[in-house]
């Protein structure tokens, strides 16, 4: 996969604020786009990056449901993320010396639509007239939602896998729990490097994994297998390793708290006559796929809001992993984006 840079000016947001510059961090496959390829448009989730190779290997890939050796592969950078599209962490650190210096909190807050907005600049940039199969879950799905029907006429086939057309109250109290552990860091307000809120950022991502995860997928990984053990370790190892390691992968806590606040925009219907009238106006051929032990966006959930959309077949694929399903369940999602593939 390549990495591009493209910069745009002015862009206005939701909630409002403006960036007098953008720069938009996304991936496509090595070679350029030429008219009549079959573009495969990925949207990834909250802490990943555009690089699917880096984190969806089972998936994206030589011999994989998407080759970007044969597609043409698009993933954008969102908002928010630590990776390089223009995020809080680019507003310089606050300096009481230097006047009007903005400071990572005053970054504009974005939504879930205005990250949908990047990819129509990336598309018109790329001259793609029409996406063949737009692939999201998670929080990626929360975005290819927003975009297929942004883009209906231009979105041929798409998959949502374990995501949602509005925030439930169940997650967004996980949002805000974790909200509220980077606000427990006195050095988050204080926004005078980076690393302020760091580790407000560990407990925020520890707080994250059990949401993403099952009781049976902490059994199978990280039960005592020690039986005379006078405390149990394993598990709270693990959820500190978690926490320690996004910190070392480069995120930092302001992005993430941004992050946050977007997920608790995702509404399909806003302004558009609520949700169900929103998620008829998608035109591409559909499967919605849950997970049978997603705590985030469980089956009875999806089940329901997969009818309104005319063109939708409803999956539950079996996992005894949670949410994280679906980075873990690669070989029953391929199987099913290959049966809705093979339907034209």
């Amino acid at each position: 996969m390549h990495l591009h840079k493209l910069t745009t000016h002015n862009f206005s947001f939701e909630a409002g604020g403006t960036l007098d510059q953008l720069e938009i961090i996304y991936h496509t496959s090595e070679r350029p786009y030429q008219q009549g390829d079959r573009v495969v448009w990925l949207c990834h989730a909250l802490t990943a990056n555009s690089d699917p190779l880096d984190w969806w290997p089972e998936m994206v890939g030589e011999g994989c449901c998407v080759n970007p050796d044969k597609d043409y592969v698009v993933c954008v950078n969102i908002f928010g993320s630590a990776y390089g599209t223009t995020g809080p962490r680019d507003f310089r650190n606050r300096d009481s010396r230097i006047p009007n210096q903005k400071g990572y909190l005053d970054f504009p807050k974005f939504t879930v639509r205005d990250t949908a907005r990047l990819f129509t600049l990336v598309r018109e940039h790329l001259g793609i007239e029409c996406v063949d199969l737009l692939i999201g879950s998670s929080i990626g799905g929360f975005h290819a939602l927003e975009w297929a029907i942004m883009e209906g006429e231009r979105i041929r086939k798409a998959a949502f896998i374990a995501t949602a057309p509005r925030v439930s109250p169940w997650l967004s109290a996980w949002m805000e729990v974790q909200r509220m552990a980077l606000e427990a860091d006195p050095t988050f307000r204080a926004c005078e490097s980076l690393d302020g809120g760091r580790k407000g950022l560990e407990a925020a991502r520890a707080i994250s994994l059990i949401s993403y995860r099952s009781f049976d997928g902490y059994n199978l990984t990280q039960y005592e297998t020690d039986d005379d053990c006078l405390f149990a370790s394993r598990a709270a190892s693990y959820e500190r390793y978690q926490g320690e390691k996004l910190v070392k992968r480069g995120f930092d806590a302001y992005s993430y708290y941004y992050l946050l606040h977007c997920v608790d925009s995702q509404n399909v219907g806003r302004n558009r006559g609520g949700v169900a009238t929103a998620l008829a106006q998608i035109k591409a051929q559909t499967v919605v796929i849950a997970i049978t032990s997603d705590g985030l966006f469980p089956p009875c959930e999806g089940r329901e809001w997969a009818k309104h959309i005319p063109n939708a077949q409803y999956f539950e694929i079996e996992s005894r992993f949670g949410h994280d399903g679906f980075l873990l369940e690669t070989e029953q999602i391929t199987q099913i984006i290959n049966s809705l593939e093979v339907k034209d």
